[in-house]
């Protein structure tokens, strides 16, 4: 089937949404919806999916209460193969909009473009199902979980290093009035101690009285300390206190940074979506591995272009799009337009090569998790969980394993690689690895769980994301049709996690 456009518009005619999926002018696009309700015959309202034609196209509709899911194919599609995309789009407007009327389709119009862009890529139907295309819509973001899983873990630690140091202060007041020996105080950097609402002391550093500039040809320096830290810095170390500077924040802004990728002419995107359900005694339940490569070209002289690909993606069936030349790609390895005359999209990812891989053989697995529970016999729990990189060519980045804990229990920590964070509210242990590689392939953390059975530690749920790839197949070079003259591209490659947990 090769489906023109979608749109959703009212009873009397009147569109609300659309979104064409082929190369075609505004004016013809409008001529083909403004058509519609005058082509709709008054016999077939009731029935529940309707079609129309005229000499160049078919209707596709179905009623949605006030509304029609309207779809435009040529007259050559399958009308099966129609009715079947239909059914799809429409439960897709009816799970995005909670009332299907015309102001609840306008507020949630941009919603409902992304989810049809994943049903339909130039005018073909994807395979995809309602579950999926809540799942791409969805883009839930793990830098941003590894993040604040970070910036709780320092301030915990800041606010115990806080009361040990407050108590040690408040020891020494009392053993000098105890001697009769009077403190000594410095007038720019006098400490008071209040106690705060979680029972935890708040330093307070007074600041150094600031002297008054008349004129001043030097800008504001962004990034400086403040006078009041490097203050109370110093008089850490002055009292024998060792100051380490935390560099995990800045190693994970520094992956956020570094993984843009400036982007060239000819831009190539790889991404790979990891799904597993894995027994917590052993065995793979459930392994898919979905894959996706793309191709964005922002410059009109290069949309005739042929793409070599190298011949590493092992057992991994690749399936091409159907406007692709696969007899040149499964002997060569190369990517091209069935017509090679016809040039590709401009300013638009189109889909080249997509995989898929299921097995339920453990060496799948990229990151194996081990949890051993065992009662202590204090009416608690025990437990060592432990981690292994399985593929010594992946790195793992921003690894973060979320651990359901008893409602209102708090885990007392024993070891731990890496940081970790007690959400109370959500009864959860997060433990976070922010690199996962050769150099440091596993890793563990050990805890005590107070009032809990081992059946309280699952499901354990992983994620993590790579700029390595499972799939090896990548670019090697790409040329112009005409010449065969090579040209330069960019590239991106991304590993992600979709579901993967151990029950």
């Amino acid at each position: 089937m090769v489906l023109l456009a979608s749109a959703v518009c009212t009873k009397t005619g009147k569109t609300i949404v659309s979104r064409q999926f082929v190369e075609m002018t505004k004016a013809r696009i409008e001529g083909l919806l403004a058509a519609f309700p005058k082509l709709m015959s008054t016999e077939k309202r009731h029935i529940q999916h309707t079609f129309v034609e005229t000499d160049s196209v078919r209707y596709v509709y179905q009623p949605l209460e006030k509304l029609y899911m309207l779809l435009i194919t040529t007259k050559t599609s399958n009308i099966l193969e129609d009715l079947e995309t239909l059914r799809l789009f429409s439960k897709v407007v009816l799970d995005c909009c909670k009332l299907v009327d015309e102001s609840e389709v306008s507020k949630k119009s941009f919603d409902l473009i992304f989810a049809f862009d994943e049903i339909v890529a130039l005018g073909y139907r994807e395979s995809v199902n309602l579950a999926q295309v809540r799942t791409f819509v969805e883009m839930d973001s793990h830098e941003e979980k590894m993040y604040q899983a970070v910036r709780q873990s320092q301030e915990r630690d800041a606010k115990v290093k806080m009361r040990e140091k407050a108590k040690e202060l408040q020891r020494q007041r009392i053993d000098a009035v105890k001697k009769g020996v009077r403190m000594p105080q410095s007038s720019s950097s006098y400490m008071s101690m209040t106690p705060v609402a979680d029972s935890i002391y708040e330093i307070k550093v007074s600041k150094p009285e600031t002297p008054k500039y008349t004129s001043s040809n030097k800008a504001l320096k962004l990034g400086a300390k403040s006078k009041d830290v490097d203050l109370f810095v110093d008089q850490l170390k002055s009292e024998g206190e060792k100051v380490v500077s935390n560099n995990k924040t800045s190693t994970i802004s520094s992956f956020t940074s570094t993984s843009s990728t400036v982007q060239k002419d000819i831009h190539i995107k790889k991404e790979e979506r990891l799904i597993a359900i894995v027994g917590r005694d052993g065995g793979v339940r459930n392994f898919e591995l979905h894959g996706l490569i793309s191709l964005r070209i922002s410059n009109e002289m290069y949309q005739k272009i042929v793409l070599q690909f190298n011949f590493e993606s092992g057992n991994i069936p690749l399936q091409t799009h159907p406007n692709i030349d696969k007899e040149l790609f499964k002997t060569n390895r190369l990517i091209g337009l069935k017509n090679p005359t016809k040039p590709f999209p401009l300013d638009s990812e189109v889909g080249l090569l997509k995989w898929t891989l299921q097995s339920q053989e453990e060496s799948a697995i990229p990151l194996s998790i081990n949890c051993w529970p065992s009662e202590n016999g204090y009416g608690g729990c025990d437990v060592n969980i432990e981690y292994n990189l399985e593929h010594a060519d992946l790195e793992l980045n921003n690894v973060t394993v979320t651990v359901p804990l008893p409602f209102g229990n708090a885990p007392v920590i024993q070891e731990c690689s890496g940081v970790y964070s007690y959400e109370p509210k959500k009864n959860v242990l997060i433990w976070s690895v922010a690199v996962v590689d050769s150099s440091n392939p596993t890793g563990s953390i050990e805890f005590e769980a107070p009032k809990s059975i081992a059946s309280d530690f699952f499901p354990i749920k992983v994620d993590f994301m790579s700029k390595s790839s499972y799939n090896k197949i990548k670019p090697m070079e790409i040329r112009l049709v005409d010449d065969s003259t090579p040209v330069k591209f960019t590239s991106e490659t991304s590993l992600y996690t979709g579901n993967y947990e151990i029950v």
